[in-house]
């Protein structure tokens, strides 16, 4: 099993890992830092934000510190154009730039040895009624979109989803439309990363998104958290959903899912401390799978969702959960 995090969350409480630096910690502490979290086995490094030296070099020095890089994730933040859209700004140069920028990421993943990589494209969408010819905005997504897919057909590109935020409308808000429009570029290498708060607040529930992009396409990344599903609150994983969030994890183990469990959650914006934050969640999801083993053992539950009875698989679940002997 493996188990992935947030780089930039072990920035967070800085003072306690550093307590005589002033500044941001580089990348390379926050490594040393998460290579403490006792179970966690892989980084997602963004890019370009944390690839500033020799890609290769990046992976050995984090090798020696016994992870793994899962994969990258793209952020287009480098031109303050992208606020304005990566792949569908009005500009066609700032488009250029941004799938540009794209494949020097997906190489760079390569050079590490990683194989995904993650394109949350939060900048493309829009923010008032007649801003923006909506068909053209689409085009010029699914025309990025297959642009770097095609790029490296070894290289699984795997699109996340969020309702909004930054832009008011993202062009890819939920799993029915970021399946269309992997249906519509049409190319074995994409597929969706399911981000369990931006689920909640896309008003899906994250076990039924899950089934419906396995049925469609693939889930190529799991990022667990939680929230209170009004907005990307990052909280630690079953603070709030349990009982959604071990139906997650039984539905993606039943569609195949072999990919990291990662942590997509904001230790820092609070100041938690980042090393134990993540070690909780660890041993969150240890004991949730250990739910979802007993659940496969229980019969009497399988007999229950074929029946659709509600009562009866609540009744099996809230025993399992809450034993008296747990």
């Amino acid at each position: 099993m493996r188990f992935a995090t947030r780089l930039n969350s072990f920035a967070s409480a800085a003072h306690l890992a550093w307590p005589d630096q002033k500044g941001k910690p580089s990348m390379m502490q926050m490594a040393q830092r998460a290579a403490s979290v006792d179970g966690l086995t892989d980084l997602d490094l963004n890019y370009p934000d944390h690839v500033g030296i020799d890609p290769k070099q990046i992976a050995r020095e984090l090798g020696d510190l016994g992870l793994a890089i899962n994969g990258f994730a793209m952020r287009y933040y480098s031109n303050p154009a992208f606020k304005m859209g990566a792949f569908t700004n009005p500009d066609a140069a700032v488009r250029r730039e941004a799938i540009d920028l794209t494949k020097k990421g997906i190489d760079a993943a390569r050079e590490t040895g990683a194989s995904l990589m993650t394109l949350w494209l939060g900048q493309d969408g829009f923010d008032y009624a007649f801003q923006a010819d909506y068909g053209t905005l689409w085009q010029h997504e699914i025309d990025g979109i297959r642009e770097v897919a095609e790029h490296d057909p070894d290289c699984q590109i795997s699109l996340e989803y969020k309702p909004n935020e930054p832009r008011s409308y993202s062009l890819m808000p939920d799993a029915a439309t970021t399946l269309l429009a992997i249906k519509e570029v049409g190319l074995p290498n994409l597929g969706v990363t399911l981000d369990f708060a931006h689920v909640l607040y896309a008003d899906e529930q994250p076990a039924f998104a899950a089934a419906l992009i396995a049925r469609h396409s693939k889930v190529l990344g799991l990022h667990l958290n939680d929230g209170y599903a009004k907005r990307d609150d990052g909280l630690m994983v079953g603070a709030v959903h349990t009982l959604q969030t071990i139906e997650l994890l039984r539905q993606v183990r039943k569609d195949g899912y072999d990919g990291a469990i990662y942590f997509d959650t904001f230790p820092d914006m609070t100041g938690l401390d980042p090393v134990r934050e993540c070690e909780v969640n660890i041993a969150t999801v240890k004991r949730m799978l250990s739910v979802v083993d007993a659940i496969e053992r229980d019969n009497g539950l399988a007999a229950a969702i074929d029946k659709q009875d509600a009562v009866e698989a609540q009744g099996i679940i809230q025993n399992l959960m809450l034993r008296r002997d747990a």
